[in-house]
């Protein structure tokens, strides 16, 4: 399989000094579902901005479907389809009426348009305000519009930036059943930014984590999570900030704990069978005077990844429980 996308030495320095992106170098294979991690201000959006030639680099060298960006960009942007983290919709026009502005744009018209309309309209679930101005529409309307309007012209590459964000729990899992198929089916090239953990894991073959403008990480979701290498133990201390260095402390003295790091709950512990260790934490608190609000431990998962290498959890809400059975069960 041939790259569609290849990133060398790229580098994104603002007006203001502040260097976005900071000598990154990565491919995409084509036919690949691709995720593009990071907490917020990491880079990624600004590397999607140039890929799509939003953006203008400051240096390095890109390539898409085998056209270089900085010679090539007219016709790169007929190859690609966008969602961006702000929604594109015209709030004056239905809609079907931005539907079919978009298919005209892209040089579709007559039947295979309104048939094109129609379909994306049914999956992103607005037929029955279709007719209605988008300025009328919840946000997470708009944002479903918004993604249809990317799709409208069957994109060989599609570059969506964190493109569920603010959808309920339904809305999300026909989106993602539908871009695994878009990948499976039609061999779409997909390039996700997300800040769900349980998207990427379930959506994408191969991740690359970016954090302060350098990658840090890069393989398959399961590679990663067996990077990881031991069960997670998250810890919330009635007093964090007083009794935080004392547990670390004790935390280290106990047999099996590969790490110990500062998370949102207060610690995260990575050990081997965490689940016995419990016992043994709970004691050695107890015996210090350090009062434990709540404990709970899982197996490695991207969130793990993520705090490894960036020392950030990622954002999570409510919304990633979205049923797993539209993908087989369990995710890679």
């Amino acid at each position: 399989m041939s790259d569609i996308i290849t990133v060398n030495n790229l580098v994104m320095v603002y007006a203001d000094g502040t260097k976005a992106v900071d000598d990154i170098s990565f491919s995409v294979k084509e036919g690949e579902f691709f995720g593009f991690l990071g907490p917020n201000g990491a880079g990624k959006s600004t590397t999607i901005k140039i890929l799509t030639t939003l953006l203008k680099k400051t240096s390095g060298s890109v390539t898409v479907a085998g056209l270089d960006l900085d010679k090539n960009a007219k016709e790169i942007r007929k190859l690609i389809g966008v969602q961006s983290q702000d929604t594109a919709v015209d709030g004056d026009l239905t809609g079907i009426e931005n539907l079919m502005l978009q298919g005209h744009l892209q040089q579709i018209s007559g039947t295979e348009l309104r048939k094109r309309a129609s379909e994306l309209l049914k999956l992103v679930e607005i037929e029955k305000v279709a007719n209605k101005r988008a300025r009328n529409y919840s946000g997470g309307m708009k944002k479903r519009l918004d993604l249809a309007t990317a799709l409208v012209h069957r994109p060989k590459l599609l570059f969506l930036d964190e493109p569920t964000t603010g959808l309920d729990p339904q809305s999300r899992a026909a989106i993602w059943a539908y871009l695994a198929k878009l990948n499976k089916e039609e061999s779409t090239t997909i390039f996700l930014t997300t800040q769900y953990m349980e998207e990427a894991d379930k959506l994408c073959r191969q991740l690359e984590i970016i954090d302060v403008g350098k990658i840090v990480a890069q393989g398959s979701p399961a590679e990663l999570k067996q990077q990881v290498g031991a069960d997670s133990i998250r810890l919330s201390l009635e007093n964090c900030v007083r009794d935080k260095l004392k547990a670390k402390e004790l935390i280290r003295t106990l047999v099996g704990v590969t790490d110990v790091l500062d998370s949102e709950e207060c610690l995260t512990v990575y050990a081997k069978n965490a689940g016995l260790l419990i016992a043994d934490i709970v004691r050695a608190f107890d015996s210090s005077n350090i009062r434990l609000a709540s404990v709970s431990f899982s197996s490695p998962t991207l969130d793990d990844v993520f705090l490894k290498h960036t020392g950030k959890r990622i954002r999570t809400e409510e919304l990633v429980k979205t049923p797993s059975i539209l993908f087989g069960g369990r995710g890679r």
